[in-house]
Parts: structure tokens; C-alpha cells; sequence
């Protein structure tokens, strides 16, 4: 493990780089610095693919659309959707959906709520985002519509456009819980029906279809394309990145993660404010444009 501030040496050649987006490839005012930006670009013309793998919904990839190249493919919703970024803002199109049943989402939102009174819920649609009437305003939007949560994922909504759209995944908010001891209570309670996750500093929780995860949805997305776990490197500062840099060949924890990312990494970069990611990036390519000068032997 590499000291604070320090870059462990990367490993064998990637074919492929999976990032996360807030507090990994982001800095914190939500920008993709001119290094970074650079670094993507050199790792696309060296062959190797970039993936970000976001918890965001796909509405939110505005933020990274510019700098897709090649594929144009991100993972967005902690894994439940496989989202086609070309055509800029507005336009992008789901290519891959893993959805959370709504008999499983309604169970769910009855196992949350008993085991912590005082939770609210969002339900985030492909279309948009609904919440209860008592559900903070987190996000960058206001919700498309406002009901309990059992109403919200009705047989029947009160919108049948919003029937037809999948649920992606269910917020749940607690105001006076830890968000540690949150995460551990609502797990206990939902066990494996459903994947609970977090990502926020707050105590939102993020609950996706059994199995569903980052991780599980790039190894799909890897196997499409005969790329193994070895050829991956990834990169992520919270909980909801932690089964995607264990599954990954070789990984980083910003220098800004949660110790349980930081435990989880093969490695460990500096903070997404100092470029974390793109410190990586250039010294793989430096290191194999080495080893590609170097005569044989």
C-alpha cells in the first residue's frame, strides 16, 4: 500500500480504465480539470478503453459527456444502467437496463422503514426522480412528482408514462443517523433481496436489484468484450466503489476515500483534487511507452 500522497507503480498494461465520478475524476466543484481531460484522451489513443461508473442517474452525465471518446459508454446508477453518452446532453440512450422489481422495492421500503423510523425515500426512474413529501432536497433537480413511496411504486401510478419506466434504484434518507451505522442497519435488514449501498457524505442510502452493483455491471460490460479482471484498473473513493476495485486486477482509493475503500484498493493515489486519477493514467502510459522502447532482449 502506497503512503498518502504517494502512487503505487501500475502493474501489467490495461485494456480497460473504470473510474467513478464524484469525489474520484471530479474535483469537488464538480469540474474535469484541462489534466485530466488530457490524460482521458491519451489513454483512448493508447487503445485503452475508459468506463466511468457513477452512482449518478444518467440525466446527471452532462457533466462528462464531452469527454467520452471511442465507445461512449458509462455505467451510471451504481451499475443498473449501461448508458450510451454520444450525442451530448439530452440525448443519451440506455443500451443495458437491470432493474429493481417493484414487489421487491416495496418490500424494501417496508424492511427500511421498520428498521429505521424516520426514513424517507426517493424512487429513481430511467425518466426522473419521485420522492416523498418529506425527502430532503439532495440532488440537483426537484422531484417529477411527490407521494409515499408505497404510492410511488403503485401497480398504477398517477402518471402511466412513469409505469412504463424501469426503477433503477431507491434512496433512502435518514436525518440523525450515522451514515456508517445507517448502511449496517439497513444491509441487516434487507439482507440479499435487494444491493444497499452509499455514496454521500449524508446518511443516503442507495438500494439496487439483487446482485446489482458497480462492479457486477462492468464485469458484464468486460466480458462483452473478452476483458479480464487482470486488464482492468479502476478507481473510487466510497462504499459503492468497494466491490469494483476488489474485483478489478489492479485498483486505486483516492487520497480523499472512505477507510474502507482505502482497505479494499490495491493501491492508493492522491485526492481527486490533485488529479488523482490522471497521476495514475500518465504514469501507465509513461511506463509502457518505456517498455515499448526499450530493445529486446
Amino acid at each position: 500500500m502506497a503512503r498518502t500522497g504517494q502512487v503505487d507503480r501500475p502493474g501489467p498494461r490495461p485494456r480497460l480504465i473504470a473510474t467513478d465520478l464524484d469525489g474520484t475524476l471530479l474535483r469537488d466543484d464538480k469540474t474535469v480539470s484541462d489534466r485530466t481531460i488530457a490524460a482521458l484522451a491519451a489513454a483512448e489513443a493508447a487503445g485503452i478503453e475508459v468506463f466511468f461508473v457513477t452512482g449518478r442517474p444518467a440525466r446527471w452525465m452532462d457533466v462528462v459527456s464531452a469527454h467520452v471518446h471511442g465507445h461512449g459508454l458509462a455505467i451510471c446508477g451504481n451499475g443498473a444502467a449501461v448508458v450510451d453518452l454520444h450525442g451530448g446532453p439530452g440525448a443519451h440512450s440506455f443500451v443495458k437496463v437491470r432493474e429493481l422489481e417493484r414487489e421487491c422495492a416495496l418490500d424494501v421500503v417496508r424492511r427500511v422503514r421498520a428498521a429505521s423510523p424516520g426514513t424517507s425515500f426517493a424512487v429513481e426512474r430511467t425518466g426522473g426522480l419521485h420522492h416523498e413529501e418529506t425527502y430532503p432536497p439532495l440532488h440537483m433537480e426537484p422531484g417529477e412528482s411527490v407521494a409515499p413511496a408505497e404510492k410511488l411504486l403503485a401497480e398504477i401510478p398517477a402518471d402511466p408514462a412513469v409505469a412504463e419506466q424501469p426503477v433503477l434504484k431507491i434512496l433512502a434518507f435518514h436525518p440523525e443517523l450515522a451514515p456508517d451505522d445507517f448502511l449496517v442497519v439497513a444491509r441487516a435488514a434487507v439482507g440479499d433481496r435487494a444491493t444497499v449501498t452509499r455514496s454521500s457524505p449524508s446518511a443516503l442510502l442507495e438500494i439496487s436489484g439483487p446482485g446489482v452493483s458497480k462492479a457486477s455491471t462492468l464485469e458484464l460490460c468486460c466480458a462483452e468484450r473478452g476483458i479480464t479482471p487482470a486488464e482492468v484498473v479502476a478507481f473510487g473513493d466510497m462504499p459503492n466503489d468497494i466491490e469494483m476495485l476488489s474485483w478489478a486486477g489492479t485498483s486505486y482509493a483516492m487520497g480523499n476515500a472512505h477507510p474502507d475503500v482505502i482497505a479494499a484498493a490495491s493501491g492508493r493515489t492522491v485526492a481527486n483534487n490533485d488529479d488523482g486519477v490522471a497521476v495514475v493514467i500518465e504514469q501507465i502510459l509513461a511506463d509502457h511507452h518505456h517498455e515499448a522502447q526499450r530493445p529486446p532482449a
